[in-house]
């Protein structure tokens, strides 16, 4: 873990705080695939709080009566495995470990599928006006925020209009092939 990032809901579901700090690696270094996927250099994990340190400061901040939602079970697994193989314990973890909710099982039960939709196709298919810039830990933090909160606030949830199903019955969005059907060409 090189980044934490979270948004804060009140009861309305409206966005009312935020959380985010770079995570300095205990072992090894940031190599360029990482670098590639998350635009986090070694340059800015430098003066960053150990993993310990950062994930205290997260607890500190969150509301005791907070319930975390990620967008898949990854978070709740690499947390339990960076605590394991860095035996750490930090025993205000452990009331989320088995709580923390999955919003992509929750929006694949919601679609009717197993497939496992990544964060930008599901907020594409619910016409989720959203932030670009996918594994930053604060943005998706956002995006993800933003779906839950959809999915709370419609027990049907509404899609784009551009989401169509193939006959095959398999899921797609493809707002290209949707616009092309409504447009009258002059010749």
């Amino acid at each position: 873990i090189i980044e934490i990032g979270a948004v804060l809901l009140d009861e309305s579901l409206n966005i009312v705080d935020n959380f985010k700090s770079y995570v300095a690696p205990q072992y090894g270094h940031i190599n360029n695939r990482v670098f590639q996927l998350t635009k986090i250099s070694f340059q800015d994990v430098a003066g960053a709080p150990c993993f310990k340190d950062a994930i205290e400061k997260f607890l500190a901040w969150m509301p005791e009566d907070a319930t975390l939602v990620s967008w898949s079970e990854n978070d709740e697994i690499q947390v339990k495995y960076e605590l394991e193989n860095k035996n750490f314990v930090i025993p205000q973890l452990d009331r989320f470990f088995g709580n923390w909710l999955d919003c992509q099982k929750t929006f694949a039960e919601k679609m009717n599928t197993n497939k496992n939709y990544n964060l930008t196709e599901a907020l594409r298919l619910t016409g989720i006006d959203y932030e670009d810039g996918a594994h930053d830990a604060l943005v998706d933090a956002r995006n993800t925020a933003l779906l839950f909160a959809k999915m709370e606030r419609e027990p049907e949830l509404q899609l784009s209009h551009y989401y169509t199903e193939k006959p095959s019955e398999h899921l797609t969005f493809n707002p290209f092939a949707d616009l092309f059907a409504k447009l009258e060409f002059a010749v």
